[in-house]
């Protein structure tokens, strides 16, 4: 790693200085799980890393700019979700385990990154393109993905030839997205989340295939 991390003004960081930057990181990612986005300042980032403002300076040109390499690091792991899906049968039961451990993956995947999640939801719904790009970058590793099962299915006559592969696929990952957001308001609603998703993988199941499961 060394030689490929560098400072504001350009300069190659050393071990200390990178260990330094990454417990910036690590910070500013503790606190956006406890205080809203807005509300952080690079002098509480440096005061919890044990460090000074003139050192976050050093490696971040602000809290957003900070937030933004946070939020690629997590777009990074986020494409590797299209491991859920590639090379995958959507027949039989291994279909319902194929759904399954997708929805399982997807929410878990949101519940770790929660935090910093709501920032990049919330500068892509301002449109703030560079949070919108990380946002479409996890999304689409499994929509890609998944439009392309879905062709597969299609051309072995298995799915209604009239349907659009990337409309559906697209359609089940934003619903994915959309309901991994908001796994604690399903509890104001009294759903558990053990009941939470054997339905939604049922939903993705049927989308893929046009087929109640076999389990």
């Amino acid at each position: 790693m060394t030689g490929q991390v560098r400072t504001v003004d350009g300069r190659v960081a050393g071990r200390r200085g990178q260990a330094t930057r990454q417990k910036l990181l690590d910070c500013l990612s503790e606190m956006l799980s406890t205080s809203p986005y807005r509300d952080v300042k690079v002098i509480d980032v440096a005061r919890k890393a044990g460090t000074s403002p003139a050192t976050f300076y050093q490696y971040f040109p602000d809290v957003e700019g900070a937030v933004l390499e946070i939020a690629e690091q997590m777009a990074t792991e986020g494409a590797q979700l299209t491991a859920l899906v590639e090379g995958r049968t959507w027949v039989g039961k291994a279909g319902w385990a194929a759904a399954e451990e997708l929805v399982e993956g997807f929410l878990d995947f949101w519940r770790r990154n929660d935090a910093i999640l709501r920032v990049v939801d919330l500068g892509a719904a301002e449109g703030d393109k560079r949070f919108y790009k990380i946002r479409m970058k996890i999304l689409n590793s499994v929509t890609n993905s998944l439009t392309e099962s879905m062709k597969e299915l299609q051309a072995k006559g298995r799915v209604d030839k009239d349907l659009s592969p990337a409309a559906m696929a697209g359609s089940l990952v934003a619903m994915l997205a959309a309901v991994a957001s908001h796994q604690k308001g399903f509890q104001t609603w009294g759903v558990k989340q053990a009941e939470l998703k054997p339905n939604l993988a049922l939903l993705v199941h049927l989308g893929i295939t046009g087929k109640k499961p076999t389990r």
